[in-house]
């Protein structure tokens, strides 16, 4: 761990003074950190960089519409058991050997601090957050079947993502320091950009967030597209060397940009730009 464990971002992760006041904050508190925003802002990518920036083990639990609070803990194998008492395995005789542990009990029982990512906990049922509530709070829970305390040894540092397809609990918030990740403005974005390209040409480069920003200012778009779709495009007009006039039109959103399949997923907004491209054509 960094000395005066503080996260100030890292090389390949642009975070502004905003969401690194955050993340120092939660760590002040000890309080799981929940991070809303967009898709595509980064959210899951923040643990990972967290971790590597302050030298501290990653856990990261991903939270998917099947997945329930007790799977984190620990989970009871007895099928397993059953059929090993069926061909007389000694094993059956001790029942930790059908205890599968969750990634909090591998968490709280770590030999230093670790980070912990429960991704898009949103996902879940409603009930899957307040599940977790004396968990997450008091960093212990009981195993009923071996009759033991799980405690912390040491309390790690919760990251929680969510796409904002629900909404979660009060009292699960309340446990929460919050932080919004805004979708980043021009310059954030154009540094982003310089992690990935450092060198790409600054006149495509203004162009292309050019189009990219009048694209997602679109009215009526199911998706707006999110900053990795923004890479993807720019690695894809730098493979095929499309030139900056290439993305230049006198209204730019009435033209489909070139290779849009790489910012707009579904047809609902390709039909959407072809319209705006012909009512186009039928004015001049």
């Amino acid at each position: 761990m960094r000395p005066d464990n503080r996260f100030e971002g890292s090389q390949s992760y642009v975070a502004t003074d905003d969401l690194k006041l955050a993340v120092n904050a939660a760590m002040t508190l000890q309080r799981p950190l929940l991070i809303k925003g967009e898709p595509g802002t980064g959210k899951t990518m923040l643990a990972e960089e967290v971790a590597a920036a302050l030298n501290m083990p990653l856990l990261q639990w991903h939270v998917k519409s099947t997945t329930k609070a007790q799977q984190g803990l620990y989970e009871y194998d007895a099928v397993s058991r059953l059929r090993d008492s069926q061909l007389g395995d000694e094993r059956v005789k001790d029942i930790h050997n059908y205890i599968v542990k969750g990634v909090l009990w591998q968490a709280f029982t770590a030999n230093e601090q670790v980070v912990l990512l429960i991704d898009e906990i949103d996902k879940a049922d409603i009930e899957f957050p307040n599940d977790l509530l004396r968990e997450l709070d008091r960093m212990e829970f009981y195993v009923y079947e071996t009759r033991e305390m799980v405690s912390a040894k040491h309390r790690p540092l919760v990251i929680i993502t969510s796409n904002n397809e629900k909404e979660l609990p009060d009292a699960f918030l309340r446990r929460c320091f919050f932080h919004y990740i805004k979708f980043p403005d021009r310059d954030t974005m154009a540094q982003i950009v310089d992690v990935h390209f450092p060198n790409v040409k600054k006149e495509l480069l203004a162009q292309a967030l050019q189009t990219f920003y009048e694209v997602r200012d679109v009215p009526g778009l199911k998706k707006k597209p999110s900053t990795s779709e923004l890479l993807d495009w720019l690695k894809l007009l730098l493979a095929e060397d499309i030139p900056p006039e290439a993305l230049r039109t006198k209204d730019p959103k009435s033209a489909v940009p070139p290779l849009h399949g790489a910012l707009l997923k579904n047809e609902q907004d390709v039909h959407l730009f072809e319209r705006l491209v012909f009512m186009s054509r039928n004015n001049r």
